[in-house]
């Protein structure tokens, strides 16, 4: 039964039956009041008072009690533990798929543990927060800021719900998340996508018209079987890409976990016909998302190096990617990847008007709102559509 100790006092029974409150051996030393309680799972916790705080006492064990019956009651041992402790158990049991869980590992040891590591998780307090996100303005772009940020608030969120802490320091009305700055999408011309697919190697170079023709991510690109292609239907299969984990080479799902198929012109068919009897189709095996994975699969790829082995894309933007950049006049930037042809694709399909939801399908985003908000300056102007519908309906020149 919970209850607050005195232990400065004692009370002595005498064989009368009389009581008699008398000082302890501990009278005048550290904490006066000890309250002592049974946690919900069965073990005894206690936590002392100064002298004069018996109220404090008081409303703790209300406190304590209540939160035993409304089921909210956080054992304040279980959030001794440490932030770097508890991260890293959560990278390891957090599901991800491989590469992901790479690029977190990282960002997480990198950017939150030199700040957070050896704080105990319910010492954290969101002005922390504030202080370790106004530390990294400077250091980090707002756009991984935010993707720390979100890690960080996710971590928090994760011992709440393991009952560590009571609440997300992370949610506070004081805490305001980064933001990435939204910058508008610019897509290149023909004649620079042109100028660019020239200056590529013949056999790369149809990788260019899927990522402009079909809007195929570079990693989709590279992971293209030729089995993936029906040159006879028009489509293309987007069902795997090439990925690189730990500095190794492997398949894995497309971006979302998600497959797709994504219409293919006549015209990009035409490139790929001859680009497979200029360049057979080469077989390759390799791990499914993990390196450490024993599982294995083999695809016949329709784009790989000169001595036939897979493209891993570091070495392929450095030299033969931006070098085409380049050589068509365009400052290389984080803007200048093949990421570019996507927003290309996406351009000329708005302006050809082509729906949203159709677009957000074909680029295989997960919400048709993203695409939306990322390519809405991009859609054609209706200001002269509805002048003209509405002169069409009461007639050009007529007064109402």
């Amino acid at each position: 039964m919970a209850h607050i100790e005195d232990r400065w006092y004692k009370t002595l029974r005498h064989p009368t039956g009389r009581t008699e409150r008398v000082k302890s051996e501990l009278f005048g030393t550290g904490n006066r009041y000890r309250v002592r309680y049974i946690t919900p799972d069965g073990r005894e916790r206690s936590k002392s008072f100064p002298d004069r705080g018996k109220r404090d006492a008081e409303a703790f064990l209300v406190s304590t009690e209540t939160d035993k019956l409304r089921g909210s009651y956080v054992d304040p041992v279980a959030g001794r533990m440490t932030f770097a402790e508890y991260a890293e158990s959560w990278i390891r049991t957090r599901s991800f798929d491989e590469s992901t869980r790479e690029s977190t590992e990282f960002r997480v040891r990198k950017h939150l543990l030199p700040f957070f590591g050896s704080r105990q998780l319910a010492s954290i307090k969101p002005g922390h927060i504030r202080e370790w996100d106004a530390g990294m303005v400077g250091k980090l772009a707002p756009a991984t800021r935010a993707v720390v940020f979100a890690h960080l608030r996710t971590i928090l969120g994760a011992a709440v719900d393991d009952e560590r802490i009571a609440k997300n320091p992370c949610s506070a009305k004081s805490v305001t998340p980064p933001r990435p700055v939204q910058r508008r999408v610019v897509p290149w011309r023909y004649d620079q996508v042109s100028a660019i697919r020239g200056g590529l190697a013949q056999r790369y170079r149809p990788m260019v018209d899927l990522g402009a023709g079909c809007g195929m991510r570079q990693g989709e690109i590279l992971g293209l079987g030729v089995d993936d292609i029906d040159l006879d239907a028009g489509w293309v299969h987007v069902s795997r890409q090439v990925k690189l984990v730990r500095s190794r080479l492997v398949f894995g799902l497309p971006k979302n976990d998600r497959d797709r198929r994504v219409p293919l012109p006549d015209s990009v068919a035409l490139v790929l016909r001859q680009h497979i009897d200029d360049f057979a189709p080469v077989s390759l095996t390799l791990p499914w998302e993990n390196p450490a994975n024993a599982d294995r699969v083999t695809v016949p790829l329709l784009f790989t190096t000169t001595r036939r082995g897979a493209i891993n894309r570091r070495t392929f933007d450095g030299k033969s990617w931006r070098p085409a950049v380049v050589a068509a006049g365009i400052t290389p930037t984080r803007a200048t990847g093949m990421h570019a042809l996507r927003h290309f694709y996406a351009s000329s399909l708005l302006d050809a008007g082509e729906s949203i939801k159709a677009l957000a399908s074909y680029l295989g985003h997960a919400d048709a709102g993203f695409t939306l908000r990322v390519y809405t300056h991009l859609m054609p102007a209706s200001e002269e559509r509805t002048r003209n519908a509405i002169d069409d309906l009461f007639g050009a020149g007529e007064k109402p």
